[in-house]
């Protein structure tokens, strides 16, 4: 019997250890009363809140967290990520399913969110599912990334090793084109637009900046190790990504020699901060929260 899974977005565009493990970061506590406080929800909320494209279950641990009384489920179409949520999270409830098609009645849930997501479906069956299974009164909530400033430590930075290896990937791999990655994207005018076409009334926006700095003396000892540890990470799982999108076109000491040179350099990254000596590298991200309700 053939394979039906679908792993197409966590095999050849984000692992489970990049999703995971950035939006773990993202929605940490230093930032989670900045989240709290543009989501318009209360601390006391109770219903059912669905969660489109939830990944790997990073964002629906926060949300458990963030709002006890709520019932959390989580939705997405692939299933590796699926797995990986319901031993992450088993606080929440997960299931295999597509955005463009909800598996749901209507109005079954309160509250639905997103992150990251709207970009990649079609705009008129992402807003028009969401509006589908939402209880009159309910209400849509998205986050969308914006704006980033990205500044790498000197350390940090490519070798050629790693540049060589990344411009052939680039030239090979289609891998963003054929699973549909940003290919429904709208701008900070256009997404709360879009969202009143599709009937939802009261849009509101509000931005969240989240600034991951190691060397900020605000940035507590363990925090920097987390950051590190998601940046090596990533990047591991970027190269895995493109072994599997490229079956044998590199050889193992060829991707071996990248590994490599990805773990020296976040050793090398962390032996500076642990001296002392700051390199000030930062990831800056705006995050665009978006909700509307269904009258």
């Amino acid at each position: 019997m053939p394979d039906c899974r679908n792993t197409a977005w966590s095999d050849r565009v984000q692992g489970i250890d990049t999703l995971y493990y950035s939006r773990k970061l993202r929605f940490s506590e230093p930032f989670g009363p900045r989240f709290r406080e543009a989501i318009p929800l209360t601390p006391d909320e109770t219903g059912v809140l669905l969660e489109v494209g939830c990944g790997p279950g990073a964002l629906s641990e926060r949300l458990h967290v963030w709002y006890p009384g709520m019932r959390i489920v989580g939705i997405d179409r692939d299933d590796a990520f699926i797995a990986f949520a319901k031993e992450k999270a088993p606080e929440a409830e997960f299931l295999v399913g597509d955005a463009e098609r909800l598996p749901f009645d209507a109005r079954t849930f309160d509250v639905t969110l997103s992150h990251t997501v709207s970009e990649h479906v079609e705009t008129a069956a992402f807003f028009g599912e969401q509006y589908r299974v939402l209880k009159p009164g309910g209400r849509c909530v998205v986050l969308s990334s914006r704006k980033s400033i990205v500044v790498k430590a000197p350390c940090l930075q490519p070798d050629e090793t790693e540049r060589a290896f990344w411009k052939e990937v680039g030239e090979r791999d289609t891998s963003f084109q054929d699973v549909g990655v940003c290919k429904y994207p709208l701008n900070e005018a256009q997404l709360p637009l879009a969202m009143e076409k599709y009937g939802f009334k009261s849009v509101s926006v509000r931005y969240v900046t989240v600034d991951l700095t190691p060397d900020d003396p605000a940035t507590p000892d363990d925090f920097a190790a987390a950051i590190f540890a998601e940046g090596r990470k990533s990047e591991l799982d970027a190269v895995a990504s493109a072994e599997r999108s490229l079956p044998g076109v590199f050889t193992e000491e060829r991707l071996s020699a990248v590994r490599r040179r990805i773990l020296e350099k976040y050793s090398e990254r962390e032996s500076l901060y642990r001296a002392g000596i700051r390199q000030w590298d930062t990831l800056v991200t705006v995050i665009m929260v978006m909700s509307g309700e269904k009258k």
